[in-house]
């Protein structure tokens, strides 16, 4: 389960960050950001190797001794970042790969809805109930 996710816009602002527990907020706004730079640097190396027949799973971008940093880029190059506590060893790559198909089709389904501007910050209920089912349930 994650403790971080987040959508980046293709500009590299935030569209939606979602963290638990929420006193490390800024803790993991810094650790997604800086995970950009890593995902730019993927994107080029593989997009000059494939051309435009790329996976959109990036992978591990970074582990910290804390967290591991997972990334995604969709096709329109919004970016998804995952933080998941390094101590949770159960979590395969797999499942990782599932989370993030997840949260692309709810994403998709977000940017399908004639009343979101695109751009805007993410605050539909049906995406932040899917992102919710990701997290690290607290308490």
């Amino acid at each position: 389960m994650a403790v971080c996710i987040a959508v980046i816009a293709k500009e590299n602002y935030p569209l939606y960050i979602r963290s638990v527990p929420t006193q490390n907020e800024l803790k993991f706004h810094y650790t997604v950001h800086t995970s950009l730079d890593v995902v730019e640097e993927k994107i080029s190396a593989v997009g000059k190797s494939l051309g435009d027949q790329r996976e959109l799973y990036l992978g591990l971008l970074y582990p910290t001794e804390d967290y591991k940093v997972y990334g995604y880029v969709t096709n329109s190059k919004v970016k998804f970042v995952i933080v998941v506590d390094s101590s949770n060893t159960s979590l395969r790559d797999n499942e990782i790969r599932s989370m993030f198909r997840k949260l692309h089709n709810s994403f998709t389904d977000v940017m399908c809805n004639p009343f979101h501007n695109p751009g805007n910050t993410i605050q539909s209920k049906a995406f932040d109930g899917i992102v919710s089912g990701m997290m690290v349930p607290t308490g």
